[in-house]
């Protein structure tokens, strides 16, 4: 079986002073003309990238961008898409800030079918606070102050088009979350990131890849694009692409350009790897106990 699977990498361009509604309402009208584009192109499953209806605000601090949350699957964002889901036949893959009750928020990824219907959402685990460049600026990604870590582990959802996890920005670093996502069935795991250059791009090519192969599945690794203002914590570099489970690269994005990044991914790969590379049979779960202990 073979699925068409799709990226998009957009940059942000309105100030961050701007209404927080002004930026939802600019984004996801961008997001809209670039879905309705996947679908000409045969898309059958599309993951927008983290936080896509917005800036990635979490490089300040400011309590005003708690307004931007939604509930998911009730909010007007995600009925929104269930929509356009349903309109192109298209299974989407929707991160954006979840508001589970006032004062509780999540950094999460809500999972449409292509029939409209919501499958179900996974919730970012990691969650973290390091500092931009320069490091001794007021800006960085500051994340603790807005999300709550995840409490729905790694689910793998059943889509029209396969099966289908989600591992989101900061996660992408956790090996073993990448891992439980495998044991759980995935068979495409989409990564939607922010992340700028120089503080990761040394790790762009190296860690999806490695997961792909340690894990046996397709991964699609997701960076959003531009400068955004005014906190300028460095460029979002795009260069979203998708890898086999042989860690090759299928396809890949320009940097720092707007771009839907296609590949065809042929799953009946993943049981040929799998049957030469035997990671699943040869696992010691029975020697890997200490990996639960914390560090002292």
């Amino acid at each position: 079986m073979t699925v068409r699977a799709g990226l998009l990498q957009l940059s942000h361009d309105l100030p961050g002073e701007d209404p927080v509604e002004s930026h939802k309402s600019a984004a996801i009208a961008k997001h809209l003309e670039w879905i309705a584009q996947a679908s000409t192109q045969g898309v059958q499953i599309l993951c927008l990238q983290e936080l896509f209806f917005g800036p990635y605000f979490a490089a300040e601090q400011n309590r005003r961008w708690y307004a931007a949350a939604e509930e998911v699957p009730d909010g007007a964002t995600v009925r929104l898409v269930r929509d356009v889901a349903k309109q192109y036949g298209m299974v989407l893959i929707v991160p954006i800030y979840e508001r589970e009750m006032d004062g509780v928020y999540y950094n999460t990824a809500a999972v449409i079918d292509s029939d409209g219907s919501f499958l179900g959402k996974a919730r970012k685990m990691h969650i973290p606070q390091v500092h931009g460049y320069p490091a001794d600026g007021p800006y960085g990604f500051w994340e603790k102050f807005y999300f709550r870590p995840g409490n729905l582990g790694y689910p793998v959802f059943n889509t029209a088009v396969g099966k289908v996890g989600v591992y989101i920005g900061y996660d992408r670093h956790f090996s073993e979350g990448a891992r439980i996502l495998g044991v759980h069935g995935a068979e495409i795991v989409f990564k939607p990131s922010a992340t700028t250059a120089g503080h990761s791009d040394n790790l762009w090519f190296i860690e999806q890849p490695a997961m792909a192969v340690a894990n046996g599945y397709f991964v699609g690794a997701l960076n959003r694009v531009g400068i955004e203002h005014p906190w300028n914590i460095g460029e979002f570099y795009g260069q979203s692409y998708f890898c086999d489970p042989e860690g090759n690269i299928l396809s890949a994005g320009p940097r720092n350009q707007d771009a839907l990044v296609v590949a065809d991914l042929n799953l009946d790969r993943i049981r040929e790897v799998r049957e030469h590379w035997q990671f699943y049979r040869d696992r010691r779960v029975d020697s890997y106990q200490d990996i639960l202990r914390d560090i002292p």
